[in-house]
């Protein structure tokens, strides 16, 4: 038996589609990727343009709360990533996408996009040298961005174990390529002020095309580059380009490397500058003492009966002085031996060997240190390095233990 068909209004038919577009969680916020058409500026703000397939359309409105962020640069032409959710336009019986954000994907579009966001920045003076903020001499716990699995954080890694051992990285994961890498950048620079005794920040990635920067041109990363609540460096691997962070940055370096060099300072510079201050507070000691003893020998040669009295409280302050300044000098080369001999313990404390000492030893696969039991598979040919020599051995089976995103390194 056939069911009667139910009987509804123009009205009631556009609203049920509209719940349909409702209800579907991709519908309300998707990213449609096409060629800008017909593109029309509206005297009250909006701007009305079409996005073209290989064999459909898409009719699109951006509204002038939302026109404000992108005012100049989309063109004919263009291909974009429109970000918004699709609805239903009842007057005209259609479906639209409502967009909340346009994001230039040619290289044309990009440029346009990049100049007029770097003009529209520097004219807030977001870029203005006067907001640069120093970086601390030594710091003791840094906070970096950056890729858990990309080179950038081995390199940072490298530098600062090698330069500076004693200070702490915190690592805050973010991917730092495509599509999603704004948000997801913009996100991980806003949990450094959650990281306790934070000193100062480093936003980093390996090398790329051009192309491959472009998440460090998107204001929101700009912006938030610039709202870090600590001094921030930062070095994405490229020695010509320029990003729009980097000028917003409180330092910016050509690599992830020279970035970390910038930040950590060489601990042979450390014990250069300790003996160069050893000396000059010798120097300075034995310069006073020949002072006052040539004060002295001018005292003597006047009239002893008139001025003996005179000598001998010179002389007692002389020798006053000269305890004072010897104990001070013995205080500071006390002090100084019990920061190097902990420094050196801390050295010590940190070498490969030691671990080799206490039963650790180091898997490597085809020659590359293995850090995880998730970069084995079953078969895995791996060499085993004791202190004492070296075994070949091969993976019957691995564990994978649940981690969180972030995790605190001991460089």
């Amino acid at each position: 038996m056939n069911r009667m068909p139910t009987t509804l209004t123009v009205d009631e038919i556009s609203l049920r589609i509209a719940s349909l577009f409702l209800k579907d969680p991709v519908m309300q916020a998707v990213g449609v990727r096409g060629e800008l058409s017909e593109l029309k500026k509206h005297s009250s703000g909006h701007v009305y343009f079409t996005l073209l397939g290989k064999e459909s359309r898409i009719s699109c409105a951006l509204f002038k709360s939302y026109a404000s962020y992108v005012p100049e640069w989309p063109r004919n032409g263009d291909e974009v990533v429109a970000e918004g959710a699709v609805s239903v336009y009842a007057p005209r019986g259609g479906y639209q996408l409502l967009v909340k954000r346009l994001v230039p994907l040619g290289k044309g579009a990009a440029d346009r996009a990049r100049l007029e966001l770097m003009a529209r920045l520097e004219a807030e003076g977001l870029f203005s040298p006067h907001l640069k903020r120093p970086f601390p001499a030594y710091p003791d716990r840094v906070a970096v961005v950056t890729s858990q699995t990309g080179a950038a954080l081995r390199d940072v890694l490298a530098v600062a174990s090698k330069r500076m051992p004693s200070c702490e990285l915190v690592i805050i994961p973010s991917i730092v390529q495509g599509y999603e890498a704004p948000a997801a950048i913009a996100e991980a620079l806003g949990r450094i002020g959650s990281v306790e005794g934070a000193e100062c920040a480093m936003l980093v990635r390996g090398g790329g095309s051009r192309d491959d920067l472009s998440p460090f041109d998107d204001e929101r990363v700009v912006r938030a580059v610039r709202n870090s609540p600590v001094p921030l460096v930062t070095g994405v691997g490229h020695e010509i380009d320029e990003t729009l962070a980097d000028l917003a940055a409180d330092l910016h370096a050509p690599t992830p490397s020279a970035a970390a060099e910038r930040i950590f300072p060489d601990r042979r510079d450390i014990l250069r500058l300790l003996d160069h201050r050893l000396a000059s507070s010798r120097a300075a000691l034995e310069l006073d003492m020949s002072k006052k003893l040539r004060s002295i020998d001018a005292l003597l040669s006047r009239s002893a009966r008139v001025l003996e009295k005179d000598i001998m409280a010179r002389n007692a302050s002389l020798h006053l002085s000269s305890s004072m300044l010897l104990s001070a000098v013995e205080r500071a080369l006390s002090e100084s031996r019990e920061r190097l001999a902990s420094d050196a313990a801390s050295l010590d404390g940190l070498s490969p060997l030691k671990a080799f000492d206490r039963g650790y030893i180091v898997c490597e696969k085809e020659g590359v240190p293995v850090l995880r039991a998730a970069e084995l598979s079953t078969k895995d040919e791996v060499r085993l390095r004791f202190r004492d020599g070296d075994a070949d051995a091969k993976i019957r089976s691995s564990t994978l233990r649940a981690v969180s995103q972030g995790y605190v390194a001991d460089s």
